[in-house]
């Protein structure tokens, strides 16, 4: 478990006893473009399946910022979910958070860390985030957009077809 404290005094950790898991399902579900609406139970299960992290503040120890890290240990993690109050920001806890979450992570030998955003790429360029250089290599998987692979009148040798 990861215990830190900047000199400011905010503290990031990664104990899953400390998450204000009310307070981070209300930011990810109602302010969060990624995640709004987000039910309880499924961030629930996200976090389960996840490395969480949490900044706190100094004084109360109020958490005011979250951020996950979804991984095998081995050849690729994915940060995601990463969220700062916004009280909070402009004072370097999500660079902080994903700074802390990659340091962390190359010492497994990963081939790859991976995030999404679509708005803050200069947040996330001076950790050494950048572009894909090939985006055409990656396909994503959504439920909506196919047929479903298994169930009564499937035919898995038959190629999928996508949605209108």
């Amino acid at each position: 478990m990861l215990n830190l404290t900047r000199e400011d005094g905010y503290e990031l950790s990664t104990d899953p006893g400390r998450l204000d898991l009310d307070r981070v399902h209300h930011w990810l579900s109602t302010d969060a473009y990624w995640a709004l609406g987000r039910p309880r139970d499924v961030l629930l299960r996200a976090i389960e399946g996840s490395t969480a992290y949490g900044v706190y503040c100094p004084g109360d120890g109020a958490q005011v910022a979250f951020g996950r890290v979804v991984t095998d240990r081995a050849t690729f993690a994915w940060v995601c979910d990463v969220y700062v109050d916004r009280a909070e920001r402009g004072r370097g806890l999500a660079r902080w958070l994903v700074g802390t979450a990659c340091d962390e992570l190359a010492g497994l030998g990963l081939r790859r860390i991976m995030l999404v955003t679509r708005d803050a790429h200069g947040l996330y360029a001076p950790l050494g985030f950048h572009p894909l250089p090939d985006p055409g290599m990656w396909m994503e998987w959504t439920p909506q957009q196919v047929r479903p692979l298994t169930g009564k009148g499937s035919d898995p040798m038959q190629p999928l077809t996508v949605a209108p």
